[in-house]
């Protein structure tokens, strides 16, 4: 049996994305929920049995975050990947993830350049110069420039991105799919790596003195591998969490726990 979303069922989608992409905002998933509240309906149809039903929520709950005008795109082209899976065609469920990892970086990165930081900044320039004299001009300008374009930007870039996710799925085959789903495997490392580079920091204060000879420990970790202590902190916690099955709430209480100590200590 095909199952085959209608042009109603990728719009209803695209509203959703543009009104609901930040709801749920947590510090676990950042914009998980939401992106699988947005796909949650057309998934619904795709999947009739139960329990496929259940893993496609499953796989699209994790943490995902980006700019949300131009990454609008970015479930576009995984509702046509997921719509692609549900058929039989060669797309697999690294592909999907992979896809959605190796993407958010990038349009984030972008997005927030040229949306939050240049076209935003733009528009509300012109409409606070239109407002000058108490003119009601300006509060137009930035309604319609502003939320309504947008509002414009997010469902047109979700219904390209939907279309281009079927595209993919034409010239998709066995090698080319391998070959995709390792590419976008790594990038995605890398995008995570990167990330837990900039953000986890672990400085360690303490400092070995004996006479006029003192010892800086944090010197000697760096000299031996930059990082060395985030990176070991980053493995245990993915290990704690994938394998030992804790929870995020129990992670985060056991480094702030832990974190408080070492600085009483004088460690950290």
């Amino acid at each position: 049996m095909t199952n085959k979303l209608t042009k109603k069922d990728v719009q209803q989608a695209a509203w959703t994305n543009v009104f609901f992409h930040h709801c749920a905002q947590n510090y676990e998933r950042m914009m998980g929920l939401a992106f699988c509240h947005t796909l949650s309906k057309p998934l619904e149809k795709l999947y009739p049995e139960k329990e496929d039903y259940k893993k496609a929520l499953q796989r699209h709950m994790n943490f995902y975050n980006t700019e949300p005008t131009l990454g609008s795109i970015i479930p576009g082209i995984i509702l046509g990947l997921e719509e692609g899976k549900a058929n039989g065609d060669e797309v697999t469920e690294e592909m999907i993830l992979g896809t959605k990892t190796a993407l958010m970086g990038p349009f984030a990165g972008i997005g927030d350049s040229l949306i939050g930081a240049t076209y935003q900044s733009i528009i509300a320039s012109i409409a606070i110069a239109l407002s000058t004299d108490g003119s009601l001009l300006g509060v137009l300008f930035f309604l319609l420039f502003h939320a309504g374009g947008t509002i414009f930007m997010k469902y047109a870039l979700f219904m390209k991105g939907y279309e281009l996710g079927l595209k993919v799925l034409e010239i998709l085959t066995p090698k080319v799919t391998e070959m995709a789903t390792t590419f976008l495997g790594v990038v995605g490392l890398i995008v995570v790596g990167g990330i837990t580079a900039n953000t986890v920091k672990l400085p360690i204060a303490f400092q070995y003195t004996s006479g006029e000879l003192v010892i800086n420990i944090q010197n000697i970790l760096d000299k031996i591998m930059p990082g060395m202590l985030p990176l070991a902190v980053t493995i245990l916690i993915w290990y704690l969490y994938a394998k030992k099955n804790w929870s995020a709430v129990k992670v985060l209480v056991t480094m702030l726990v832990t974190v408080i100590v070492l600085v009483f200590l004088g460690i950290m």
